[in-house]
């Protein structure tokens, strides 16, 4: 006669991915949650009047440029007597939305090369340097690349593509920035004459915006003397934007010294692209997209800031890429990334309105130690 305990089936060893897996996500929780921390302490602050100042812009008051969300904001901001706050708000509520983003794409990546992508932005200068540039038209633009290229994988084309001539009206360099990016993605996903479709109508939109005045005629003394009564002090030079031509710009600053600053960073982001791509025609996309920011050098004086938006174009493509390739990165490939993300970390990247970035330390800046004669 036998026994229960004889004739019942062994439980079914528990596979040892599934014992590791609590412990594993809590590690992955946890280091996001450090890298997302130590990039709000190193750059976090208030925007900028500068960036209130181009908020208040909009198409009602005839500025033709960089106008959509000061439009969106423009009853609001007039309800509230162009208030700071309104705009400041309106800045937080971005960049809480490419943190959102963030968050999303760390915690359903299913692999850990992805994961480390996101990890090493937030732990390079850029992760900084993103809660820095605060209220800043590019993160608007990096949110709607975000929604298209959600809007991509749910194939729907139509809306992405309506995001990105949105784009455009935000801020034109979104042709130089997100448009390659988005680009990219498309000629990807769709044969080429329907790629072409959905990419025309924001190359079209882009370059209709830079072809009409910026500002119509007495916009801006007019938006100047209502900012006056407002309460934080608008930056006149911002407004100037909308009267200075692209030739009066380049008389301000050198183009070569700008230059000079990103192509030691391109070398070091397309090099790294293409030795874990290995160099093929294939690789000729990519890497189209990752080097157009470097074209923002003939648009104005901001090196860090396009030397920011030149390692976020490398690695928004490096993560697009890792999710098609659909593996891990080979222990070469993991050494390749580490060592590119580590010569980043040496690249300086200048703050905005005398900020500087704050150091890690409890005792401030380090102490000259020496003999006293």
């Amino acid at each position: 006669m036998t026994t229960l305990s004889e004739t019942r089936p062994a439980p079914a060893p528990i596979p040892a991915p599934a014992r590791a897996g609590k412990p594993v996500r809590w590690l992955g929780t946890g280091l996001f949650v450090i890298a997302v921390g130590l990039a709000g302490y190193t750059g976090f602050r208030l925007p900028g009047t500068w960036v209130a100042t181009l908020e208040s812009t909009s198409l009602t008051d005839g500025f033709h440029r960089r106008f959509l969300v000061g439009t969106l904001l423009h009853p609001l901001a007039v309800l509230a007597g162009y208030d700071y706050r309104v705009f400041a708000v309106a800045s937080y509520a971005v960049l809480g939305g490419l943190l959102a983003a963030l968050a999303i794409a760390f915690f359903r990546s299913p692999d850990g090369s992805r994961r480390l992508v996101i990890i090493g932005f937030l732990l390079l200068p850029t992760g900084g340097y993103l809660f820095h540039e605060v209220g800043y038209y590019d993160q608007t633009l990096y949110l709607l690349l975000v929604g298209a290229l959600a809007a991509l994988r749910r194939n729907r084309p139509g809306i992405a593509s309506a995001l990105m001539v949105a784009s455009v009206t935000v801020h034109e360099i979104a042709l130089l920035t997100v448009l390659p990016v988005f680009g990219f993605q498309v000629l990807r996903r769709f044969p080429f004459r329907r790629a072409c479709v959905f990419l025309a109508a924001p190359a079209l939109a882009g370059l209709t915006v830079l072809a009409v005045r910026p500002a119509a005629p007495g916009a801006v003394s007019r938006l100047g003397q209502t900012l006056a009564g407002a309460n934080f002090p608008y930056r006149t030079d911002a407004l100037g934007l909308f009267e200075r031509g692209q030739a009066a710009s380049w008389a301000l600053y050198s183009i070569t010294d700008v230059l000079l600053y990103l192509v030691p960073i391109a070398v070091v982001v397309l090099g790294g692209f293409l030795v874990l791509h290995r160099p093929s025609g294939a690789a000729l996309l990519p890497l189209a997209a990752i080097a157009a920011p470097l074209l923002l050098a003939f648009g104005g004086w901001d090196e860090a800031r396009w030397g920011f938006l030149l390692i976020t174009n490398f690695l928004v493509v490096l993560w697009l890429w890792l999710g098609d390739r659909g593996r891990e990165l080979k222990v070469s490939q993991l050494g390749t990334l580490s060592v590119v993300l580590l010569i980043l970390t040496h690249l300086p990247m200048p703050y905005f309105d005398h900020y500087t970035p704050r150091e890690i330390t409890l005792v401030g800046p380090p102490h000259a130690v020496g003999f006293r004669g």
